[in-house]
C-alpha cells in the first residue's frame, strides 16, 4: 500500500474548484493511501470545509493575508510577491509529506479537473520526480502549449550550449518537441509543474521550492526544477492522461464533453487488472460518410479501450468517432497534415499510441474492416484461452457489395491468414517494412511470435460501392504509379466489369 499526500494551494472561484474536487473524488485509488491537504488562501467561499466534512482523510489549512490574484478571460496575472507566496505555501507540503513519512507526494493546482487513472499510472512510472501534461492557451489568441518545457525560462526547443540556431530552426524544434508531446509516453524534460509527483526520495534529498538568489527566472516551479536536477533527479512529463485545465471560468462549458472523452465516462482499468483487455488501433481519413458508425459501433462490443489516429480529416470523422465511443474509453490524436502518402510513418505512430494503453492485446482494424456477428462473444473466449500464444491470425474477405465477396486470380485475400491480434510485449524491439505504400499494419517481426489462426471471419467493407472502388483505383494510380509496392494488374483489375462473387453465408 503506498501513502500519498494529494496537496493544492487553494485560491479559487467556488464553480472551478467544484470541478477539481469533483475529480479528485473520482481518482482510482487501488493500492493507494491517500490523504489531502489544502490551504484555504482566503477564498470568499466555504466549498473546502463543506468538502472535509465527513472525510477522515482531508485537511484544510488557513492561510493569513489577502495577497490581489487576478484571473480574468485573457490571463492570471502573477505578481512577485504573489509567486514566492505560493513557493512558502508549496514548500509546506514537503514538510508536511517528510514528517508523514509519506511515499509520495503529489502537487496539484486547483484549476485542474484530473482523469481517473492520473495518480496510479504516475506511481506505476517509477520515477522521482513526474508531471502529468495538459495544454493551455495562456492567452486568446494563442496555440495551446504545455506546462513542460525543455529549458530556461520556457524554451521549448533543444539546444545545446553554444548552439546558435536560427528562427526557422527553433520553430522546428518546437514543433517536433510539441508534437512528440502529443504521443503517449514518458518524456525527460527541462521543467515542469502544476500536476506533479514527487517521490519521497527526492523530499528527502531537499527539492524546494525556495527561491535560488542568483537565478533570475520568473516562477518557483524553474527555481525548483534547477534545484532537482542540482541533486541529482531527472524530471520527466507524461502524456497518458491529461488533465483539462479550466484556466477561465469560460471553459467551463467544454468540461462537459472532456468528461465524456479521454477515459471519464468509464475508467479503463486499474494497472493490476490488464490482462484480457484489448485495445482497437485505428487509422481514420475522411470516412464519416463511408462505413466508420458500423464499425465503432461494433468496437463498443469487443474493445475496452480504443486509439484512433486521424490522418487531417476535412470532414466530420473525429466528430462521429467522440460520438460514437462516448461511453468507451479511448483516445483520439489528429495528425494536423495528411501524410498517407507516405503510410508506414503513420503506422509506426499508430503503433506506439497502441502499445502505450494499459491493455494485454492489440487489435488493429482499418476503417471499413468488421468482424463477423458471432466476434461479440467468441472473441473474448479466444483471447481469454491463448496460453502461450502471442499473435492471433484471420481471414479478411473483400466486399464487393454487401451479400458478396470477390475472387479470382488478384482476389483472394479470404485464402490467407493475416495478423490482426497481438499480445503487448514489453521492450518489444519492432522492425518495419519501410515502404511508403502496403508497408502492413504491424511491424515486420510480428512473424517472429507464437501464433495461432482464427475461424473469426473479417469483412473489408471498402470494395462495396462502385465509387469506392473508383476513389482506390485513382488513389493507387497517384501514389504508386509505378506498382512497385503493389500489383499492377490487380489494380488494373479493380474495375474489372464482371468479376467473379460468391455469396457471405453467416
Amino acid at each position: 500500500m503506498k501513502r500519498v499526500l494529494l496537496a493544492s494551494p487553494v485560491k479559487q472561484k467556488k464553480e472551478i474548484l467544484c470541478e477539481f474536487l469533483e475529480s479528485l473524488d473520482r481518482l482510482i485509488l487501488e493500492g493507494i493511501s491517500l490523504d489531502m491537504v489544502f490551504i484555504d488562501d482566503n477564498n470568499n467561499h466555504k466549498l473546502l470545509l463543506e468538502y472535509r466534512k465527513g472525510k477522515g482523510n482531508v485537511l484544510v489549512l488557513a492561510e493569513d493575508g489577502n495577497d490581489s490574484y487576478v484571473c480574468d478571460e485573457t490571463t492570471h496575472r502573477w505578481q512577485e510577491s504573489l509567486i514566492w507566496k505560493v513557493a512558502e505555501l508549496k514548500n509546506r507540503f514537503l514538510a508536511l509529506a517528510l514528517e508523514g513519512d509519506y511515499d509520495y507526494l503529489f502537487l496539484v493546482d486547483s484549476d485542474l479537473y484530473l482523469q481517473a487513472q492520473t495518480l496510479i499510472h504516475l506511481i506505476s512510472l517509477g520515477k522521482d520526480i513526474v508531471s502529468e501534461v495538459f495544454w493551455t492557451r495562456w492567452e486568446p489568441e494563442l496555440p495551446p502549449l504545455p506546462q513542460v518545457w525543455v529549458g530556461d525560462q520556457y524554451r521549448l526547443f533543444a539546444l545545446e550550449r553554444e548552439e546558435e540556431l536560427s528562427d526557422q530552426e527553433k520553430s522546428k524544434r518546437t514543433r517536433e518537441f510539441l508534437k512528440m508531446l502529443k504521443l503517449p509516453g514518458t518524456y525527460k524534460v527541462g521543467g515542469l509543474g502544476a500536476c506533479t509527483l514527487l517521490s519521497q526520495k527526492a523530499l528527502q534529498a531537499g527539492v524546494s521550492f525556495e527561491e535560488i538568489y542568483n537565478l533570475g527566472f520568473i516562477g518557483e516551479d524553474r527555481h525548483f526544477g534547477i534545484r532537482a536536477v542540482a541533486l541529482g533527479f531527472e524530471l520527466y512529463a507524461d502524456t497518458h492522461y491529461p488533465p483539462f485545465h479550466i484556466y477561465r471560468e469560460s471553459e467551463l462549458s467544454n468540461l462537459t464533453a472532456f468528461k465524456q472523452s479521454k477515459s471519464l465516462a468509464r475508467p479503463l482499468v486499474s494497472l493490476k487488472r490488464t490482462k484480457g483487455l484489448l485495445t482497437l488501433a485505428m487509422l481514420v481519413r475522411n470516412e464519416a460518410e463511408r462505413y466508420l458508425e458500423q464499425v465503432l459501433t461494433q468496437a463498443n462490443q469487443l474493445a475496452d479501450y480504443v486509439v484512433i489516429l486521424d490522418d487531417a480529416s476535412e470532414d466530420k470523422t473525429v466528430e462521429l468517432c467522440e460520438e460514437i465511443l462516448a461511453a468507451t474509453p479511448h483516445r483520439i490524436l489528429s495528425q494536423p497534415v495528411a501524410g498517407f502518402n507516405n503510410e508506414v510513418i503513420l503506422r509506426k505512430k499508430l503503433w506506439q499510441m497502441a502499445m502505450a494503453s494499459e491493455s494485454e492485446w492489440i487489435l488493429i482494424l482499418d476503417a471499413d474492416e468488421i468482424f463477423e456477428t458471432k466476434a461479440v462473444t467468441e472473441l473474448p473466449q479466444l483471447l481469454g484461452n491463448a496460453r502461450g500464444i502471442d499473435c492471433f491470425s484471420f481471414r479478411l474477405y473483400d466486399m464487393w457489395n454487401v451479400n458478396y465477396y470477390r475472387e479470382d486470380q488478384y482476389w483472394q485475400a479470404h485464402k490467407v491468414y493475416r495478423p490482426l491480434i497481438v499480445r503487448k510485449i514489453p521492450d518489444f524491439k519492432e522492425k518495419w517494412q519501410e515502404t511508403p505504400q502496403h508497408c502492413g499494419r504491424f511491424p515486420l517481426n510480428i512473424a517472429e511470435l507464437k501464433g495461432a489462426v482464427s475461424d473469426l471471419r473479417v469483412k473489408h467493407l471498402g470494395w462495396q460501392k462502385a465509387e469506392d472502388r473508383l476513389r482506390k483505383y485513382y488513389r493507387y494510380k497517384e501514389l504508386d504509379p509505378q506498382a512497385l509496392y503493389g500489383i499492377k494488374e490487380q489494380y488494373e483489375s479493380i474495375l474489372a466489369p464482371q468479376p467473379n462473387l460468391i455469396p457471405w453465408a453467416d
